[in-house]
């Protein structure tokens, strides 16, 4: 196979996400929440409790700039800091419940509109895709 098609077909893959992904968003309700602060809440909201260190690798931020940012978020009360129970100097990051309803909320609107999308779909197909999730998700993204 030709691994410069296979990069071009990956890539468009990735772009069709990040806009999947933004349309599946619109509509939810943000409260006052930045795209950027939204952004760091879905990445503790699949990963929690997360280091600041990772939500700024995460999102591509300096760490001074992602901690003044969840700092933000935590006086909306939508994080926590955590003391890490292996080391007590490490601080974790993780939804507070106000900041889990939220996120609750946001993803259960994502949700309809992926049904939305697949709803009239066979349950094989549904199965191909879920099946094909589990091999990108093995194979190419947790590397």
């Amino acid at each position: 196979m030709d691994k410069q098609v296979l990069f071009l077909k990956f890539f468009d893959f990735i772009t069709s996400v990040h806009q999947t992904t933004h349309a599946f968003s619109k509509g939810a309700k943000l409260e006052d929440v930045t795209p950027v602060q939204y952004k760091m809440l879905e990445y503790v909201a699949v990963s929690q409790p997360v280091t600041l260190s990772s939500i700024a690798d995460c999102t591509h931020m300096s760490l001074p700039n992602t901690s003044r940012e969840i700092k933000k978020l935590m006086q909306k009360g939508l994080c926590e800091k955590v003391a890490d129970t292996d080391d007590r100097r490490k601080q974790l990051i993780r939804l507070s419940e106000k900041g889990q309803q939220l996120m609750n909320g946001i993803f259960g609107h994502m949700l309809s509109q992926l049904e939305g999308r697949i709803g009239t779909l066979s349950d094989e197909k549904l199965k191909e895709i879920e099946q094909a999730l589990d091999l990108l998700h093995d194979q190419v993204f947790r590397a």
